[in-house]
């Protein structure tokens, strides 16, 4: 986070362009000092005020957005930046021709102040209407959000995603601009933000991939010793990280049940799937991620960069929980879990019985709020069936399929 230092320049950027406005005002306005048609925001910082209001957005080319971590609001997953509201500020914000920035807090409190300090151009996160902050907040979009979030949660078969009553995002009563943009930008395109919110892929010919998995069996057949009919690739690569290629295979199967051209809810594609950022990361080219062949190269870079990422962790076998849980929920969210259990005065580099158990809290509130917490609310329920399921089914090729 870098609230202070980008405030500072921001309003460096406000001083510039309130100078640039104030002269050609001056110019512009007869002696008399007639102010007729002046904008609020010249007016503003006239009398000193620092704040941003939707031309100064514009022309500095982003949006700041504060908000909580939460399933319905903002989070991380592999390297990516999900939730329905942050999904629903970022297309307003392209609308604009902005930029998007996140700004995280612990809570309300702190997002009335940083919002107040200037901080943030709005709180995109369902505030509390409360009457004692209508002096100085408008609240924008109560029934667009109520709307969709209640019919996304039943959708989704998702509680989480339930909207909250008598609540809306939260703009400065002195942007009165950007408060009236987003407004109406919000009751526009209300029915745009199911599109907003679904993940797509366009591969690099164009074509737009939703959701999609072929579910296989997982072993082919056992009586030849065939898991899969990507066995040779798992064999090939794992000699590249130091696994067990049957290790590899219960991965590929927990992740795409052996379909090469899956795409998850998240946008994960292919046999390992892997995210765009991440595939980027390991170089692996958008019109490749689909081949079986650089889908487990770049798994197994990925798993490669990870294992050096735990190698304080003697033990190689334990090693493996670490480096499979941060391959499905991010090595930040892991090392939060860990520095939890440290805490709590449980050993952070063991998985079972440890760190697992601050896993399975990561969404929760109490414990993603906390400040050893870097990387907020994820769900560590995924990421503990992850590691468990892959383990299993490992055991099982184990004792069925000949190394």
């Amino acid at each position: 986070m870098e609230g202070k230092g980008r405030k500072f320049g921001r309003k460096l950027k406000g001083l510039f362009l309130l100078t640039s406005l104030l002269l050609l005002i001056a110019c512009d306005q007869p002696k008399s000092g007639n102010t007729a048609g002046q904008s609020p925001y010249v007016a503003n910082h006239a009398k000193g005020n620092p704040h941003f209001d939707l031309p100064d957005i514009q022309q500095n080319g982003e949006l700041i957005v504060l908000t909580l971590y939460g399933p319905e609001s903002y989070f991380e997953f592999r390297g990516e930046d999900f939730g329905v509201q942050f999904m629903i500020a970022r297309e307003y914000a392209k609308s604009i021709g902005a930029s998007i920035r996140v700004e995280m807090a612990r809570n309300q409190q702190e997002m009335i102040r940083k919002v107040m300090n200037g901080e943030g151009d709005f709180i995109a996160f369902q505030m509390d209407c409360a009457d004692s902050l209508k002096t100085r907040l408008d609240f924008v979009g109560e029934t667009e959000l109520a709307t969709f979030l209640d019919s996304l949660s039943l959708q989704r078969n998702d509680k989480a995603l339930r909207s909250r009553q008598h609540a809306a995002w939260a703009v400065r009563k002195d942007s009165p601009l950007l408060s009236a943009s987003l407004s109406e930008w919000m009751q526009t395109h209300q029915k745009d933000f199911f599109a907003y919110t679904t993940i797509r892929i366009k591969s690099s010919g164009g074509r737009t991939y939703t959701p999609r998995r072929t579910v296989s069996s997982p072993i082919l057949n056992a009586s030849r010793g065939q898991i899969s009919l990507y066995d040779d690739l798992f064999k090939k690569y794992s000699l590249q990280c130091g696994w067990d290629w049957r290790l590899m295979a219960a991965q590929a199967y927990q992740e795409s049940t052996f379909d090469p051209n899956a795409v998850s809810h998240m946008g994960a594609m292919g046999l390992m799937q892997l995210m765009p950022g991440t595939a980027r990361d390991v170089g692996v080219a958008q019109s490749d991620v689909f081949d079986p062949n650089c889908n487990v190269r770049g798994a197994t870079k990925l798993i490669n960069q990870l294992n050096t990422h735990y190698s304080f962790i003697a033990d190689a076998n334990e090693r493996i929980n670490f480096i499979l849980g941060a391959y499905n929920a991010g090595p930040g969210h892991l090392d939060d879990a860990r520095a939890l259990a440290k805490k709590y005065g449980k050993n952070p580099n063991v998985w079972l019985g440890n760190v697992d158990a601050f896993v399975l809290k990561m969404s929760e509130p109490a414990y993603y709020n906390q400040t050893e917490v870097k990387h907020g609310y994820f769900r560590g329920s995924e990421t503990y069936d992850y590691v468990n399921s892959i383990r299993a089914r490992w055991n099982d090729y184990k004792s069925k399929i000949k190394r």
